[in-house]
């Protein structure tokens, strides 16, 4: 494994309006490329302009902290931040890889959070992240914390074909229950499920089973990406080498598209397997209400629960009107509390819709999106 440090221009990226999958609408790389291996990594390809060998020639960017120092000063913004968390992981890296040990930059990061009272969400398939317990827990306290590990599924013999690199599932499990001992949420990010080996009923729900007995605040669902080229050939690889029965059955799901996804009946077919187990074990398949709606602001919190309600009902496959009610609010300038009385004038907003949006500005709750979010 070779290590290049490098110096950045920037680590904050900031969305356009807010991800309702980790309510943040911030996020940071503070290495790039993973150790841990995972075969399916999107950040293998070509898109990310990840350089080298991606588990194993490493970048580090030792003036992150500096850099986020400055970012998070709000004596050196023209604006405020917008409220929500501050996502820690994913992208091209998992903050907690080995080389955390050595350069504290995800430490470090959360220092930060803690001295400008930001709430964190941190996804990561690492137990390191319980060195910092202590930190978490203090951020917790101030404002909020949610700790989220990812799995492919919960069968050990076949995490260490596709995820040689990181804890077992049954150890990231442990260090959820962790986590919920210590007072701080935590959710499974169960994505990406691998088509023919992890996305069956019987794995979905033993790994939905060992989420709700490790007290889990919800599950989020996904299906794997195939990008063509550096991500598809490595995969393609390891399935040559262990699943050689399904090289063909790749063929007949991904076809060449521009995103890497599968054909939208085999995402059907997957979501209705997920949503059946999720009622069976009364499982959330979003982030809960109670954990951002004292965060957020009124047009956020509304865009959030609408996208989750739009998400639930096409997940049953039914039509949804809250999708595209949400996206028309993202592009509003005004406070939603500024239009409380004349909500139908917004493109996309109907009677009923009004109604929650009314109840959400009110009481920053919903009782029909508790009925409908809460099994």
């Amino acid at each position: 494994m070779s290590i290049t440090e490098i110096r950045s221009k920037s680590i904050l990226r900031k969305s356009k309006r807010i991800d309702s999958w980790f309510v943040s609408r911030y996020g940071m790389n503070l290495y790039r490329g993973c150790s841990h291996g995972c075969a399916y990594c999107d950040g293998r390809a070509e898109t990310y302009r990840v350089e080298g060998n991606f588990e194993k020639d490493l970048e580090v960017k030792t003036n992150a902290i500096e850099l986020l120092a400055n970012e998070l000063n709000p004596a050196k913004k023209r604006k405020p931040f917008e409220k929500g968390f501050f996502l820690v992981g994913g992208g091209v890296c998992d903050s907690y890889q080995p080389i955390e040990k050595q350069y504290r930059l995800t430490r470090k990061t959360l220092e930060l959070m803690l001295e400008y009272n930001h709430p964190v969400h941190m996804l990561t398939k690492s137990s390191l992240i319980i060195e910092d317990i202590s930190l978490l827990k203090e951020i917790n306290k101030n404002s909020k914390v949610i700790v989220s590990m990812s799995f492919s599924s919960v069968d050990n013999k076949i995490s260490k074909i596709f995820e040689p690199g990181v804890p077992s599932p049954g150890e990231r499990l442990k260090c959820l229950q962790f986590f919920k001992q210590n007072g701080i949420a935590t959710g499974m990010f169960l994505m990406p499920v691998i088509p023919f080996i992890t996305d069956t009923p019987q794995m979905i729900d033993n790994s939905i089973k060992a989420a709700k007995r490790a007290g889990v605040d919800f599950v989020i669902f996904g299906g794997m990406t195939l990008k063509e080229g550096r991500q598809k050939d490595y995969f393609m690889n390891v399935i040559n080498e262990h699943f050689s029965q399904f090289s063909v059955e790749y063929d007949t799901i991904y076809s060449k598209d521009k995103w890497g996804n599968p054909v939208p009946e085999y995402y059907q077919y997957l979501n209705q397997i997920f949503f059946e187990i999720t009622k069976k074990y009364r499982m959330p398949v979003r982030i809960p209400s109670h954990l951002y709606n004292k965060i957020l602001s009124i047009n956020d919190l509304v865009i959030v629960m609408l996208e989750h309600l739009d998400y639930v009902f096409k997940l049953s496959g039914n039509k949804s009107p809250y999708g595209y009610a949400a996206y028309q609010i993202s592009k509003l300038d005004t406070p939603l509390t500024e239009l409380r009385d004349d909500l139908r004038s917004i493109n996309g907003i109907g009677k009923f819709t009004a109604q929650i949006l009314k109840e959400i500005i009110d009481y920053r709750n919903s009782r029909y999106y508790n009925k409908i979010m809460n099994p």
